[in-house]
């Protein structure tokens, strides 16, 4: 017999992310992934390739200066932040310390399709909770923990429906598991997020056993292509992670690049500041012909259609497609009713927007 994966792996449905690409159309424009459409800080980009002269040098395995350079800038205390390639890898990790077989793993409805994805890679359940409104629902998940709960991960704010719970909401679904239940808090927009009522975890990590939070630099920072997240975790959490983690998980140039874009503060504002203009301009400009863009704080809209056939989603996307336009179809998230726009540069939300009234015009 040839070699057999373990049981279940061969049912996880692979993580397929937004398409990049237009058969005709050389440079599409590209609104399905959340990525920076300005890109990554120029002093990032430089010391990004100024580490290339060191190619053939492994890299700080510890990524100590990258370490000392987020605990500068966010307050933290070093010895809690685990460095990761992407906080993809981060989460999976969590997931591989701290569940396996016989366990579950609570996750929100309309959550990150990673978490399952990593839930059964360790021979986990994942649990699902209904959400309400198309936000979290924490009556939902605190009465879906069972004594099997290993972790609950969250997205604060949510992607895909770019909602947010406050500090309030995350402090009432915390005291509400037990301690043996890790709460992971993925604050991968957290950047965006401009309302004074929102928090990212840290202080809820700082202050309890079993809270991680996960950050990435892969959207503010623009730095997706180079895959760089972190986490802030209890020490006992942080020392799981370490041990999972491969030795040289962060590449040199991946480090220096992160490290950089952590000085440039004026970069990150004038993005922040500029993609909230664009996604309040574009969710006026949606709802003004007869659509409906769901709140959002973070780089994109939720945007629903009609369900009826030549007017729904999956109309509106072909219709984009065919319009060199890429945006991201929601089925795998069980929204088929939505589409999810990334705000572009001026230009391409512009032309997102134009390309949107002609299709509720057809």
């Amino acid at each position: 017999m040839l070699p057999q994966p373990r049981p279940g792996i061969l049912d996880i449905a692979p993580y397929i992310g937004g398409e990049a690409r237009v058969s005709g159309i050389e440079r599409p424009i590209r609104l399905a992934s959340n990525e920076n459409p300005d890109g990554p800080s120029p002093a990032a980009v430089a010391a990004y390739h100024a580490a290339s002269a060191e190619l053939h040098r492994y890299p700080d395995g510890s990524a100590a200066a990258l370490r000392q350079a987020i605990a500068a800038a966010h307050g933290l205390e070093l010895e809690r932040i685990v460095c990761g390639a992407g906080s993809d890898e981060l989460l999976t990790l969590l997931v591989r310390g701290y569940a396996g077989p016989g366990d579950e793993v609570l996750v929100s409805r309309h959550g990150f399709l990673v978490y399952p994805i990593a839930a059964k890679s360790a021979g986990a359940t994942p649990v699902e909770a209904p959400e309400r409104g198309l936000k979290v629902d924490l009556d939902a998940l605190l009465d879906s923990v069972s004594e099997r709960t290993r972790l609950l991960l969250i997205a604060n704010p949510s992607n895909p429906t770019g909602s947010y719970l406050t500090p309030h909401e995350v402090v009432r679904l915390h005291a509400g598991i037990p301690q043996h239940v890790l709460l992971v808090i993925d604050a991968a927009y957290a950047e965006y997020v401009a309302e004074p009522d929102y928090d990212p975890g840290t202080e809820l990590a700082r202050r309890h056993g079993n809270v991680v939070m996960t950050r990435t630099f892969s959207k503010a920072y623009g730095l997706a292509s180079l895959r760089l997240g972190w986490a802030y975790a209890p020490p006992a959490v942080a020392d799981v992670l370490n041990r999972l983690r491969g030795p040289f998980n962060v590449p040199g140039p991946t480090q220096a690049a992160g490290i950089a874009a952590l000085s440039d503060a004026a970069f990150l504002e004038t993005c922040r500041r500029e993609t909230a203009r664009r996604r309040g301009w574009l969710a006026g400009a949606v709802r003004e012909i007869g659509l409906v863009p769901h709140p959002s704080v973070c780089n994109f809209l939720l945007v629903e259609f009609p369900q009826q056939p030549g007017r729904d989603a999956a109309a509106a996307l072909g219709h984009l497609k065919s319009r060199g336009i890429l945006v991201r179809g929601m089925g795998a998230y069980k929204l088929p009713h939505c589409l999810r726009i990334t705000i572009g540069t001026e230009a391409e939300t512009r032309a997102a927007a134009d390309a949107l009234a002609d299709f509720m015009k057809r």
